[in-house]
């Protein structure tokens, strides 16, 4: 699933800054996510991740749990593989 980390420090600095959502359901979920894959993010899983991570918390959840497909850019393979890797943990 996931490539061989080229993600740098600051990077991974930001997205875990980015994580941190309003909606505890959200934090919580997204907590967990990083504490799994965190180590192991490749470049297509950080775009994937920032992708999804730029929609509101309630729009975020309803993907998470398959309440709405995704539509339009968020249809792109590489957030495809976040979102599915979302809904595993």
């Amino acid at each position: 699933m996931l490539a061989e980390s080229t993600t740098s420090e600051a990077i991974r600095r930001r997205l875990r800054w980015r994580c941190r959502r309003g909606l505890l359901e959200n934090d919580l979920l997204l907590t967990r996510f990083l504490h799994r894959f965190e180590q192991d993010l490749s470049d297509n899983f950080v775009f994937g991740l920032d992708q999804l991570l730029n929609l509101s918390d309630n729009a975020l959840l309803d993907l998470v749990l398959e309440r709405e497909q995704p539509e339009g850019d968020l249809c792109d393979p590489r957030v495809l593989e976040v979102l599915e890797a979302l809904r595993s943990v």
